[in-house]
C-alpha cells in the first residue's frame, strides 16, 4: 500500500496507517501483521474481479462464534496491530458487531471492507459503538451503470452511497476502494469528482490481480502504458487536492512499482522532494506478503496475503494463528517469503529498486503461470528504468 498523498505531501499532515507504513524492515521475529480475515464468503453481489469469489449460494463453512473469538483473542495476544475484516460481505455475518467489539476492546484496530449495500443507518450506529476504527466501501466506478454493470446487481451504487453517508453520518472514518480494470480506467476523473462531492477523505486504487472470479476475467487487466497513464492522472489530482489543501488521502494497493515510478516522475517534475519520497518507500520496503501482512478464510486457511489463496499455511483450527505464523517450517512457502531475493526472477534480482518493491505481488505471478517466483506481469517500470539509464 503506497500513500500517494503523503508522498507528494506539503506541511505535515499524517494518517492512521503512517506508523505501520513507515515503520522500517523489521526481522520477521519482530513483525507482527495486519490480519485480512474473510469471515465469509456470502455476499449479495457477485462483482467480476473477486478475489474471494463471493457468493450468495455459496456453501463454504465459516469459523462459528466461539472460533472467531479464539481467533481474536490469539491476534490480541500475539499482538497484530490491526484486523480487517473482509468478505464476501462481513455485514452477512450474524455475530458480526459483537466480533468487532471484542476486538476493539482488546486492543486491535478494527477495519472494515464492505461493499456498503447492507450500511443501514442503524448498521453504521451499530459499527461506530463496535468501535471501528474506518470503514472501506467498494465501488467499481462514479456511475451507477457501469457500478452495477461490475457489481452483478441494479441499485448496487445507490445503495453503496447511501452506506457511505450513513457512515459518515455515525461519524465513523470511511472511505472509498476501486479496483482498476480495463474497462473503468476512465471513471478515475469522475471518481475524483464524486470523492470531492461527497466529501470523502480517503481512496484506495487497487491494482487488478486475477485471482478468485477475476481468474476468469484475466483479460480486463490493464496494460503497462494504461497503467502508467492512469498514474498520471491520479497524480495530477493527488496535485490539485495539494493545491487546493484538501487531504483527501489516496493509495494504490497490489503493485508496488508504483512507489519507483512515483519518485522517478518527483525526479523529473519536483525533484526537491524526490529524496524524501525515496526514502518513505525504502522504509515501507515493498510487498511484505508473508511477513507484514496476512489472510485468514472463512474456514479458517491462513494465507500469505487476501489474494493468495491457492497457498495455504496452516489452519487455526488445527494450531492458532500466532503459532503458524511465528514458526513456519524450513523451506516452507512462509519461510522462503521472508528470505525471497534469492528466488525473486533475474529482472527483480537486478532492479536498483528492489528495495522498494520487494519483488511485487508474488501471488499475481502465481496466477499468471509464473510460478511463485517468476516474474509478476504487472510490473510496468521499463528496462531503462530499471537500469538507471532513462535519462
Amino acid at each position: 500500500m503506497i500513500n500517494l498523498t503523503q508522498l507528494y505531501r506539503e506541511g505535515e499532515w499524517s494518517f492512521p496507517g503512517d506508523a505501520l507504513r513507515y515503520a522500517g524492515r523489521d526481522s520477521a521475529a519482530s513483525v507482527r501483521p495486519v490480519v485480512v480475515w474473510n469471515c465469509t464468503r456470502r455476499c449479495n453481489l457477485r462483482c467480476v474481479h473477486c478475489y474471494a469469489a463471493g457468493d450468495a449460494e455459496t456453501d463454504a463453512p465459516e469459523l462459528t462464534t466461539d472460533e472467531a473469538k479464539a481467533l481474536i483473542d490469539d491476534l490480541a495476544t500475539f499482538g497484530a496491530p490491526v484486523l480487517l475484516l473482509s468478505g464476501g460481505e462481513p455485514l452477512l455475518r450474524d455475530d458480526l458487531f459483537p466480533l468487532l467489539r471484542r476486538a476493539a476492546d482488546q486492543g486491535l484496530r478494527t477495519v472494515l471492507s464492505t461493499n456498503g449495500t447492507c450500511i443501514t443507518p442503524d448498521a453504521a450506529a451499530k459499527l461506530s459503538a463496535a468501535g471501528v476504527a474506518y470503514v472501506g466501501v467498494s465501488l467499481d466506478a462514479a456511475s451507477a451503470a457501469r457500478n452495477d454493470a461490475f457489481r452483478g446487481r441494479d441499485g448496487a451504487f445507490d445503495d453503496a452511497l447511501a452506506g457511505l453517508r450513513a457512515c459518515r453520518n455515525a461519524h465513523l472514518r470511511v472511505g472509498l476502494r476501486f479496483t482498476m480494470t480495463r474497462s473503468n480506467l476512465e471513471e478515475i476523473d469522475a471518481l475524483f469528482d464524486l470523492i470531492e462531492r461527497e466529501e470523502i477523505h480517503r481512496v484506495c486504487f487497487y491494482h487488478f490481480t486475477p485471482v478468485g472470479r477475476g481468474r476468469k476475467n484475466a483479460a480486463e487487466a490493464p496494460t503497462p502504458e494504461q497503467t502508467r497513464s492512469t498514474l498520471d492522472r491520479i497524480l495530477a489530482r493527488v496535485k490539485t487536492l495539494r493545491r487546493d489543501g484538501q487531504a483527501v488521502e489516496v493509495l494504490t494497493v497490489g503493485n508496488h512499482s508504483d512507489g519507483p515510478y512515483v519518485y522517478l516522475k518527483l525526479l523529473r517534475e519536483e525533484p526537491h522532494r524526490a529524496e524524501k519520497a525515496l526514502q518513505l518507500l525504502r522504509r515501507n520496503g515493498g510487498n511484505r506478503s508473508g511477513l507484514a501482512i496476512a489472510s485468514v478464510s472463512w474456514d479458517g486457511a491462513v494465507h500469505p496475503d487476501q489474494f493468495w489463496r491457492r497457498q495455504v499455511v496452516g489452519n487455526i483450527r488445527q494450531t492458532p494463528f500466532s503459532e503458524l505464523w511465528s514458526r513456519p517450517a524450513e523451506g516452507s512457502l512462509l519461510a522462503q517469503l521472508r528470505r525471497r531475493r534469492p528466488l525473486l526472477p533475474p529482472r527483480c534480482r537486478s532492479c536498483r529498486f528492489l528495495d522498494v518493491c520487494n519483488g511485487n505481488l508474488r501471488a499475481r505471478a502465481e496466477a499468471a503461470g509464473n510460478g511463485p517466483w517468476g516474474d509478476d506481469p504487472a510490473c510496468y517500470l521499463r528496462d531503462e528504468e530499471i537500469r538507471g539509464s532513462e535519462a
